[in-house]
């Protein structure tokens, strides 16, 4: 019963981002929905039931979070909003000129670790994070989460080639795998098929999970650690783009667009 409230509990607080999400994108005029929604679960799990986001002795978090694929960062601001790190009213002047919550994080604002967005590079910054925290002696875990079409970058190979030679096992990665990008479905784009047997040859432990499912999530990250903590993990998660809002959920065109006034409410009546 103590785990089943848990999962309503995180449920809830989807609830919320997503509420939170869709605001601050039409309050802004411009935002990436899409890929925002999707990876919602993954994000609270990791902030809210998963992650030790308290400080070291150096006054620095013990568990570290890179947001790769940087152009989702309403889902990034407003979970650490639920966290305490920004306040709530903040969240609305997301994008603005004169705002600190820009189109993509920044290590300024409040809880973000790693400045981020342009694609394939977080995945570099994770491996430094982790093979840091392993020359120090230092506990604690980097989580690092790219998107699918990210992975068409160069550079994502390359790093999981260090993730390996360095023998990373304090790094765990997420792929939201949501099947969309900007210029359509990425097997379309460039196809990432067989991503687990991909990985596997770079010599990672692989799970895949549904990434929309907090319990299979909390699940994949203990088994990470419990069982398969011999070398790096990569956990690909299977989500839905625009997950949560009917006319958004696996459209391609929700990837970069504001929603207007009906759309809105539209969005909102459904998230009650």
């Amino acid at each position: 019963m103590e785990q089943e409230n848990n999962i309503k509990y995180l449920e809830n607080i989807c609830k919320n981002v997503r509420k939170n999400i869709v605001k601050m994108i039409y309050y802004a005029k411009s935002g990436h929905p899409g890929g925002s929604l999707s990876c919602v679960e993954i994000l609270v799990s990791l902030y809210k039931n998963i992650m030790n986001i308290t400080l070291d002795e150096d006054g620095k978090r013990i568990d570290k979070f890179i947001l790769s694929k940087g152009h989702a960062s309403a889902v990034y601001y407003a979970v650490l909003s639920e966290c305490g790190f920004i306040p709530k009213d903040d969240l609305l002047t997301f994008r603005k000129y004169d705002s600190y919550l820009e189109g993509h994080p920044s290590n300024k604002i409040p809880g973000v670790d790693v400045s981020s967005g342009s694609l394939g590079q977080g995945l570099s910054v994770a491996n430094g994070m982790a093979l840091s925290k392993k020359l120090d002696n230092k506990e604690g875990y980097v989580y690092c989460l790219l998107g699918d079409g990210e992975l068409e970058e160069g550079q994502i190979w390359e790093a999981l080639m260090s993730s390996n030679k360095y023998n990373l096992n304090n790094l765990i990665i997420f792929v939201d795998h949501n099947g969309l990008q900007i210029d359509g479905t990425t097997k379309d784009v460039k196809s990432v098929d067989n991503l687990d047997k991909k990985f596997e040859a770079f010599g990672l432990n692989v799970q895949k999970i549904n990434g929309n499912n907090i319990n299979e999530i909390i699940n994949a990250v203990k088994n990470a650690k419990d069982y398969l903590n011999d070398r790096p993990n990569v956990i690909i998660a299977d989500t839905v783009k625009g997950k949560g809002i009917s006319f958004m959920e696996n459209k391609v065109e929700w990837h970069g667009k504001a929603l207007n006034d009906e759309e809105l409410q539209i969005a909102l009546n459904e998230l009650k």
